[in-house]
């Protein structure tokens, strides 16, 4: 029979007996070796975590009282509670480590075990809504890699922006810049969540019935939609007096799918996602070095002068995350099609919390310029209008909004 270690139970003093010391937030770190009944270790210990948030979670070992160590998982298997890296929530928890054979004949009576956790982000940080089986699920990062075309078909993903204060509109020096952008203050006091892309040719159609695009491709933006085709031209077309919607537009059926009040972004929101903490002309932290070609807005988006560049196979709009994302990991916000805003068009009125535009108008809001725009029609401050009945052209889509 092999034996392995003299293990004994170690409080969180000989667990923090070597290196830095444990976070506050593990405790009670104990170890027992099982044997002569078995091989593996027990390491039981209690985390009291931030609420909401996931934390990475290393055992390490060592066999020397604490001068060298060793990670767990390296020299052996981990099963239970954090065996996977990763863990969540505070409690008591019990994790077994079996160890591999390089342990075979080792004895030890200084044997100590530390717990590592590290916070890693905020569970909710992504929301992911399944639109085949109407469920909701969230989760803390994006896929290493990318996110797959499911999320751009049949799921449809959402980004947590925290709520916060940013300045709106542009800086007088800015190239290409329009009078209607005088900056200003504004303050979202709310988090909201926003889609990492465009709404899809597909996922229109999985909520409709209907794909209404000139230029047809399942994870190419919807197009040829007007506001009062995702809004309603009833109670849809009351915002900012509420925010209804008709029955039998777009959000109308997205709400009634998923029993949650979904919605276009108001402009700030908008021009506060698309930002993403960046104070120039475009989301990437650079400025326009031409108002009509750039090689910085190429990087970033779809427009009038990279059609042919291939990025996502087609020449007109694209594939929606075919070019590169913003700090908070949004697509398209530059180019690809133009994106409806709740808001009535109107200038705007100075420092603001939670602005929602004219109180009526003749144009709704359309913001993010768009694949037959120039360079300078595409950067973040950057505003359109149009009448909210117009649904014929091919580069007007949209991404959606919810305020928990």
């Amino acid at each position: 029979m092999k034996k392995l270690v003299c293990f004994l139970v170690f409080s969180l003093l000989a667990a923090a007996a070597f290196g830095t010391p444990p976070p506050p937030v593990v405790s009670d770190v104990g170890g027992l070796q099982m044997w002569p009944f078995d091989r593996c270790v027990v390491i039981n210990y209690k985390l009291d975590l931030k609420e909401g948030s996931e934390y990475s979670i290393k055992f390490l070992g060592s066999l020397d009282g604490g001068k060298t160590s060793f990670d767990l998982s390296e020299k052996g298997v981990l099963s239970r509670d954090g065996a996977k890296g990763t863990i969540a929530g505070s409690g008591c928890y019990k994790t077994i480590w079996r160890p591999d054979d390089s342990f075979f004949g080792v004895v030890t009576d200084d044997m100590r075990i530390k717990v590592e956790v590290e916070e890693q982000g905020d569970l909710t940080t992504y929301m992911v809504v399944d639109l085949e089986n109407d469920s909701i699920s969230y989760r803390s990062k994006a896929p290493e890699g990318g996110w797959p075309e499911e999320y751009k078909s049949t799921k449809l993903v959402l980004r947590k922006i925290p709520a916060g204060t940013f300045t709106m509109g542009s800086p007088e020096d800015e190239l290409g810049r329009a009078s209607n952008e005088t900056p200003h203050t504004v303050t979202i006091s709310k988090d909201f969540y926003i889609g990492v892309f465009e709404i899809t040719q597909k996922q229109y159609e999985l909520i409709t019935g209907d794909d209404p695009s000139e230029y047809k491709g399942g994870a190419r933006p919807v197009e040829h939609v007007s506001y009062k085709m995702l809004r309603g031209s009833e109670k849809g077309a009351a915002w900012p007096a509420n925010g209804e919607v008709d029955d039998a537009s777009f959000l109308g059926k997205l709400r009634a799918k998923t029993g949650m009040n979904f919605d276009l972004p108001t402009e700030a929101m908008w021009e506060m996602a698309c930002r993403a903490e960046t104070t120039t002309a475009l989301n990437d932290g650079s400025n326009l070095t031409n108002q009509f070609v750039d090689g910085s807005l190429a990087k970033l988006g779809r427009y009038g002068a990279n059609r042919e560049d291939g990025a996502g196979g087609f020449g007109e709009h694209t594939v929606v995350g075919s070019y590169l994302p913003n700090a908070w990991g949004l697509y398209d916000m530059h180019g690809n099609v133009m994106e409806w805003c709740l808001d009535w068009y109107a200038g705007y009125d100075g420092d603001a919390t939670d602005p929602v535009g004219g109180e009526s108008g003749t144009y709704r809001v359309i913001r993010g310029g768009g694949y037959v725009k120039t360079a300078y029609d595409c950067r973040s401050a950057a505003r359109g209008a149009s009448d909210p009945g117009y649904g014929f052209y091919n580069y007007f889509g949209f991404r959606v909004t919810l305020v928990p």
